[in-house]
């Protein structure tokens, strides 16, 4: 009963925010009803562009379940080719391109190494156990997004102790969500391939924003995923795309994925009517996500001058951490994210309470430079009304 209680509550909250913000999209009792709605809560709210609405309804296709879709087929190949690895698999989201990746790395019974904040592990309802019977070994993250690399080496089991599950998985993160968006560089995958290659265990790193991460750090995707055996990257989130994402690695991990995809119900039938503006995402992706950091270093500058010129740092400020498509603002003593949000919501901005003392906002291809400029006035106007 009292877990039923939690549960009605969570969903009550849930859903009277749903409405608030249908109210926003539908311009229902909004004194502002002719202004843009500026969604800030993620990147995966962009909707598809004019080319990709064309490019959908002409997409040659086929039943992919028999591999007979051409413009998956065509998505499929071409990632796997970018980011150096033999095989590629079409998947409806990122969080079923994560599980598949554990489920094919590892069996029922095994175990992965993950860290305590990284989406696999926090935001996935523990799917690799629930489907996959397979537990975890969960490592705290640093503020940078890494795991500490003794605690890794430490966290892999015996293989000859048969009272413990076998090590099977390193799961790793780039950029990192919850840490604020940050890239994390290519020496890191390197160390964790080290160790993992000693112990004879594989590493899946969840890319879902991972040309994000090679933008700002200045390296082909290639290059920044070739220590890590699977790679899982997004067309939803800053590429822009309407659905998908890609697992890629080698072709008997991708065969395999493909099997558990089957049984778990992701079998696509006529599917290259997403895979095709997928790829059309893809193509431009690099030259979207320059443009997207371009102007959240336009919007971190303007919030910081103006936090600073109020005197109101200790209230609200901007997260000193390496930005790339993500902004995360700290609210402490009487400032909260609640009130904020609050405020932001009657100006038609909505952004997302990423925890109790922060805000989180998502630069994308449907913000533009005067959303920008739309964005920190409102926040000066918020600043000086409290």
């Amino acid at each position: 009963m009292h877990t039923l209680k939690i549960f009605s509550s969570q969903f009550l909250k849930y859903s009277k925010f749903q409405i608030s913000i249908a109210k926003m999209y539908t311009k229902m009792g909004n004194p502002n009803m002719n202004k843009k709605i500026i969604d800030l809560r993620s990147d995966t709210v962009t909707l598809p562009c004019n080319e990709m609405r064309k490019i959908m309804a002409e997409a040659i296709v086929g039943d992919d379940v028999y591999s007979e879709d051409k413009s998956v087929n065509e998505l499929e190949e071409k990632c796997a080719k970018y980011f150096g690895k033999e095989a590629g698999l079409f998947v409806v989201s990122g969080t079923m391109g994560n599980l598949l990746a554990v489920m094919a790395h590892c069996e029922p019974g095994s175990e992965i190494i993950v860290g305590n904040y990284q989406h696999i592990h926090k935001w996935e309802q523990g799917n690799y156990a629930r489907y996959g019977g397979i537990s975890a070994a969960v490592l705290k993250n640093n503020p940078d997004g890494t795991m500490n690399l003794d605690e890794v080496e430490n966290a892999i089991r015996d293989i000859d102790d048969f009272h413990t599950p076998k090590t099977r998985l390193i799961c790793v993160e780039n950029t990192h969500n919850y840490c604020g968006g940050i890239p994390v560089p290519k020496e890191y995958f390197t160390n964790i391939k080290k160790i993992a290659t000693n112990h004879n265990i594989s590493v899946h790193l969840d890319g879902a924003r991972i040309l994000n991460a090679a933008v700002k750090l200045n390296i082909s995707p290639k290059e920044l995923v070739e220590d890590v055996d699977s790679v899982m990257m997004c067309f939803s989130k800053g590429l822009g795309a309407p659905v998908g994402s890609i697992l890629v690695g080698s072709k008997k991990f991708i065969d395999k994925a493909r099997y558990i995809r089957k049984g778990l119900g992701g079998g696509w039938r006529q599917a290259g009517h997403l895979a095709a503006p997928a790829l059309y995402a893809f193509e431009i992706g690099l030259e979207t996500v320059k443009k997207d950091h371009e102007r959240v270093e336009i919007l971190v500058k303007g919030l910081n001058n103006m936090f600073k010129k109020h005197n109101i740092c200790d209230k609200i400020r901007v997260q000193d951490t390496p930005t790339t498509n993500m902004i995360i603002l700290i609210c402490e003593n009487s400032i909260t994210p609640q009130k904020v949000i609050k405020y932001l919501e009657e100006k038609n901005i909505l952004a997302m309470e990423f925890d109790s003392k922060r805000i989180r906002m998502i630069i994308h291809r449907n913000i533009n430079d005067d959303d920008i400029e739309y964005i920190i006035k409102c926040f000066e106007d918020f600043i000086t009304k409290n």
